[in-house]
């Protein structure tokens, strides 16, 4: 039986059922997230339900047949280390040359990988107006498509901000802020990734900062997916005719667009059930009504659910016909299939879409887990420019990770 995502109706969005589907049984509820706090919260529909991260060779069971609907572990990366070193990577930019700019949470600075020796990073910028704690501090970076101008997300005494920096190849200039009084309040749940997708518009993420109804609060900018121009104002055609695109969200650190322009979003639970969200104008994602599977008509339903313990997503990124999102807690990069096949497609294979725009659920399809327990915490992932690999940094060393020697790093992964 094929189910079918929404058509993009901005005015009022339908549910729609998770596209995959296991017959497994998940372990019990674990409380915690990774970087949240904890509720009580309901049991997903069974259909989002990922399965359980695969036992190591030395922990399956003798003789035993694990099925058809067993998870898979992929082990056909190629790993090569790119730089060492950094405190606290958050926000990354791949630039047209091989280098690369990468935002550190704690110390606010901004580190030029210099193409050709990106083990070499050097400071090009300090925010000083971003004020680290908790989950808080420097966070996302994008870039606009001609390179000259850097965006940067980050959190302030009073609120979130946006700024615009000019970037000339070699360095950042001042700040200038684009954007303000997106919520901060508490010391987590501040969102933070930012894109600039196909059509030219920023697309920025945000938290409700442990005030739960803001993400519910058409007036807020809190719990959120804004859209803007890259100048800091409302994107024109936004559903809501102003910044907000989409609502109902916790905690959205992972955005990406696929080969058909769609747009994902890799979301933070509770104490249940992480989410990946396929991200429709207008849409209402529920929160703090429903996580994971709620089947309200009001809400859209995420398309895959893991337990918190097996993800705390933070980046996302699309490569070679799979989204791949990063797990904090779960310590693993996550590879979600996007053409139904379990694997990836290579370049250009990427998932086709219905005549209406929508989704089919034969389209996506089981997560494949990789590099599980191997680096350590997961927060950022990205695309090289030339659509060759992916860029991923490791978050060990911002104050819930057991420190290794030579982390931070970032990593180069390829097929």
């Amino acid at each position: 039986m094929i189910s079918r995502l929404p058509s993009r109706l901005p005015s009022r969005p339908a549910s729609r059922l998770a596209t995959l589907a296991t017959t497994g049984l998940l372990a019990a509820v674990l409380v915690g997230c990774g970087d949240e706090d904890t509720a009580a919260t309901g049991e997903p529909n069974p259909a989002t339900r990922t399965a359980e991260p695969s036992t190591t060779a030395s922990e399956e069971p003798a003789g035993e047949d694990r099925g058809a609907d067993a998870p898979r572990t992929g082990e056909d990366l190629d790993v090569s280390e790119v730089a060492t070193g950094l405190t606290s990577p958050w926000g990354m930019v791949l630039l047209e040359d091989g280098g690369a700019l990468v935002s550190e949470r704690d110390t606010t600075d901004i580190k030029l990988l210099p193409a050709g020796d990106p083990g070499r990073p050097r400071v090009v910028a300090t925010v000083e107006a971003a004020e680290p704690t908790g989950e808080a501090g420097l966070l996302g970076l994008a870039a606009t498509p001609d390179e000259r101008t850097v965006l940067a997300y980050y959190t302030t005494a009073e609120d979130n901000r946006i700024a615009a920096m000019s970037w000339d190849g070699r360095r950042l200039g001042e700040p200038r802020v684009i954007v303000d009084g997106i919520p901060a309040g508490a010391t987590y749940h501040h969102g933070g990734r930012m894109l600039v997708g196909p059509d030219g518009y920023l697309y920025v993420s945000t938290g409700e900062t442990g005030d739960v109804e803001l993400a519910q609060d058409p007036e807020s900018l809190g719990g959120k997916i804004l859209r803007y121009t890259v100048e800091g104002e409302p994107a024109p055609g936004n559903p809501f005719g102003d910044a907000v695109y989409s609502l109902g969200h916790r905690n959205v650190q992972g955005l990406a667009f696929d080969d058909e322009g769609r747009l994902w979003a890799s979301e933070f639970g509770d104490a249940s059930w992480d989410e990946l969200n396929l991200i429709e104008a207008g849409a209402n994602y529920g929160w703090p009504r429903v996580e994971g599977t709620g089947g309200e008509p009001e809400y859209v339903d995420p398309v895959a659910v893991w337990r918190t313990a097996d993800a705390s997503p933070s980046g996302l990124a699309f490569w070679d016909g799979s989204l791949w999102m990063a797990a904090l807690r779960g310590q693993q990069l996550w590879e979600v299939p996007l053409d139904g096949s379990g694997a990836g497609t290579g370049a250009g294979g990427g998932s086709g879409a219905g005549a209406d725009g929508s989704a089919r659920t034969d389209e996506v399809g089981q997560p494949v887990s990789h590099l599980a327990g191997e680096y350590g915490r997961l927060r950022t992932v990205t695309t090289l420019p030339d659509g060759s690999g992916l860029w991923l940094a490791t978050s060990n060393t911002d104050g819930r990770g057991d420190v290794r020697d030579g982390d931070d790093r970032v990593l180069e992964l390829t097929r």
